[in-house]
């Protein structure tokens, strides 16, 4: 999963998140199962943050039978035992190279979700 939109402009902020359910070898993406997203114009606090992510895996056509995996600066560097919390049904950091090919093709889904919302 990936959120889109952190900063302000024009006074406001617009964070987009997109979980991408891919199925995954160590270093590809073997299949993509569905795409969730999220929407919200709070300012990107960890609360904010999660809650986001969280609504956007809620999105999927199904739920993952693997863990939710974002890079370690989407929730500030905060442990993945924390963020787990909010998540089912479970969370880590990327670890393989094909976990961080879902989490770039989440980025490129929330970044062009978030272009056709402004």
């Amino acid at each position: 999963m990936d959120i889109s939109g952190r900063h302000e402009e024009d006074g406001e902020y617009l964070m987009v998140a997109a979980a991408v359910h891919a199925r995954v070898d160590s270093a590809r993406i073997r299949s993509v199962e569905g795409i969730g997203f999220a929407a919200a114009h709070e300012g990107p606090t960890l609360e904010a943050t999660v809650a986001l992510a969280a609504e956007a895996v809620g999105d999927l056509p199904a739920p993952p039978d693997g863990p939710i995996v974002a890079e370690g600066g989407e929730f500030y560097e905060e442990p993945a035992s924390r963020v787990g919390l909010s998540f089912q049904p479970d969370f880590k950091y990327v670890e393989s190279i094909g976990e961080r090919e879902t989490v770039q093709a989440a980025h490129h889904a929330a970044y062009a979700a978030r272009d056709l919302l402004r």
